[in-house]
């Protein structure tokens, strides 16, 4: 049998805000960041929470009341970087196999006081197993990570103003 290794998904965005600042944006603005069409419950979304520590998760609240972990906090070190997992198999369901998922980094570089590279890094994809391709594909088209960071850079502007 021979092990797959998936290229990571690799997205990176500049933005015209200090790293401190740049950081928060995308943790405490991740609601407006994440589209509501993004959504694998029956009922429509009415929130995304990130819980901002180690052990924390990403999660949708649905209109009825109704809550989709969909991620794990693996590591929380403000205002340099975040990683959490991604626990969302193939057939956009929830994995609940830690060792089934991948995972998603996100590091913060100041390129100057009011400037902030942000890099983003999905990888070890293989991990879904069986259909870790249609995963792949899902988050790096336009309407995946690429989206994300768009919405997220309109999060930074309207903060900015």
């Amino acid at each position: 049998m021979t092990q797959t290794h998936a290229a990571p998904v690799r997205q990176r965005i500049v933005v015209n805000a200090p790293l401190e600042k740049a950081f928060r944006v995308f943790i405490e603005r991740f609601d407006a960041i994440k589209p509501r069409e993004h959504n694998i419950m029956p009922s429509p979304i009415a929130e995304t929470v990130f819980e901002p520590r180690v052990g924390g998760t990403i999660y949708d609240r649905a209109e009825d009341g109704t809550v989709c972990r969909w991620a794990r906090v693996l590591t929380y070190d403000p205002p340099n970087r975040v990683v959490f997992s991604w626990d969302i198999n193939g057939r956009w369901q929830i994995e609940t196999d830690p060792a089934k998922t991948s995972e998603v980094e996100v590091r913060f570089i100041a390129e100057s006081p009011d400037r902030t590279r942000v890099e983003l890094e999905h990888r070890n994809l293989e991990r879904h197993g069986e259909g870790w391709e249609g995963v792949r594909d899902g988050v790096a088209n336009d309407a995946g990570w690429p989206f994300y960071l768009q919405r997220y850079l309109d999060a930074v502007h309207k903060e900015s103003r």
